[in-house]
């Protein structure tokens, strides 16, 4: 493995903390330099560590009590009045709660209001489903003029924080309960917007964010032992996202993992796949939480329950690397073969030919193009209809392909006919050579 020398070197024996432990400490480092910097809490003072803040500066913490969605709005007001608001709850209420004020009263004005929304993912163990938060990246990462952020371990969750505070807009940061292993120092690098690549290498991208960067990390280090090269990212921003690293793994590797604890379902590798898609498209495969509410557990027996573990992370990746292969191949097939429409027919299969009403035959498609254009219409009806010899029926008989079969009877149009024709012989002309290969 090369990995970088910013982290520690035995990811598997470090000391653990829960995210928001590094949370609560930047809070309380930012008490003391910016007198701005004012805390609100939804009766969960302790839970997300804002207790620290409160022992300290009493007088800038506002105990709100249960209404996340009154909190959100005080928030709001203090920002516009030039404060610099966190507002820190259990991410189900906050931003799940409080979704609408977040939407309206923060991002619409542009507040300055931080938002820390704790006990995400389903690694809150026993807390169960209504207290897991699994779709906070994708409400949040949708809103306009809001950063989302997902920090790796305690120590990252303590620079996001500390910078969020220097950010002039809405952020929101997504926290754990769990203990997770810390496996970065204070020399790593963080940046809001900048992935770090944490393990380089050729054959595979695992894209992380939040804990399962260990795993993504311990996930490289099993394929290494198969002779799988796998980069290792820490896409802690999801918004806005490293675009520029993103493309230039995919271009390296010509594969993407992506792992996270969230739904797949609009959270980083949905953030991923938008850019990909766009302007990189390769082989991809999202590693979450699969349309499915949480359960009460321990949180190492529900990352293997869910299939968010290392193990997981590393047999995606082996899957993707044959998917790769196949699709090298097949770029390389059409890239070097000689395609010569007129062998379509003959060359996929020289024996089948097919034989018109009036008793022409066609052996290709430039035979086919001169005998649509001459059929007269009640001819060309016959053979695309349920008759003997239809074009429909040829297409089944020669390739097995019923659905195609199935599309061709439906056309009356010759034009489509054709190309639906054409598509079809080309991808068995294909499939034939890289069977060959």
């Amino acid at each position: 493995m090369n990995k970088s020398p910013h982290i520690v070197k035995d990811i598997q024996h470090t000391e653990q903390a829960p995210t928001r432990d590094g949370y609560g400490k930047a809070l309380a480092e930012l008490g003391k330099s910016n007198s701005d910097v004012v805390v609100l809490t939804g009766d969960l003072a302790e839970s997300t560590r804002v207790q620290w803040f409160k022992e300290q500066y009493p007088k800038r913490f506002i105990e709100v009590g249960v209404a996340e969605q009154n909190m959100m709005g005080i928030a709001a007001g203090l920002a516009l009045s030039g404060k610099i608001p966190f507002v820190s709850s259990y991410a189900v209420f906050c931003p799940g709660r409080n979704w609408d004020q977040l939407r309206v009263s923060v991002c619409y004005n542009q507040a300055n209001v931080k938002i820390a929304g704790a006990h995400a993912g389903i690694s809150v163990g026993p807390d169960g489903a209504t207290h897991q938060a699994l779709e906070d990246i994708a409400i949040t990462r949708t809103l306009p003029n809001l950063t989302v952020i997902v920090p790796c371990d305690t120590i990252e969750a303590q620079k996001a924080t500390i910078a969020a505070a220097k950010i002039n807009g809405p952020v929101y940061i997504r926290l754990g309960r769990a203990k997770s292993p810390v496996i970065t120092t204070k020399e790593t690098p963080f940046k809001t917007g900048k992935a770090e690549i944490y393990n380089d290498g050729r054959d595979v991208a695992i894209i992380a964010c939040g804990i399962m960067v260990v795993e993504a990390l311990t996930a490289a280090e099993h394929l290494a032992k198969q002779g799988i090269n796998a980069m290792v990212i820490n896409c802690h921003t999801i918004k806005p996202i490293d675009t520029q690293t993103i493309i230039a793994a995919a271009k390296k590797t010509g594969a993407v993992v992506t792992a996270e604890e969230h739904q797949i379902h609009g959270g980083l590798g949905s953030a991923v796949a938008e850019v990909l898609a766009q302007q990189y498209p390769v082989p991809m495969k999202i590693i979450g939480v699969n349309n499915r509410f949480g359960e009460s557990g321990e949180p190492q027996e529900l990352l293997k329950t869910f299939g968010l573990t290392a193990k997981d992370i590393a047999a995606a990746a082996q899957s993707l690397i044959h998917k790769k292969e196949i699709c090298e191949e097949l770029h390389e097939v059409e890239q070097t073969m000689a395609f010569d429409r007129r062998k379509l027919i003959t060359d996929v299969h020289p024996d089948v030919t097919f034989k018109l009403k009036g008793g022409g035959i066609i052996r290709n498609i430039p035979q086919l193009k001169r005998a649509l254009a001459k059929m007269p219409h009640d001819e060309f009806s016959h053979h695309v209809n349920q008759h003997k010899n239809d074009f429909s029926n040829w297409i089944k008989d020669i390739y097995g392909d019923q659905q195609l079969a199935d599309t061709l009877c439906k056309h009356t149009d010759k034009i489509i006919m054709e190309k639906e024709l054409e598509k079809a012989l080309r991808e068995a002309y294909i499939k034939q050579k890289l069977k060959s290969k």
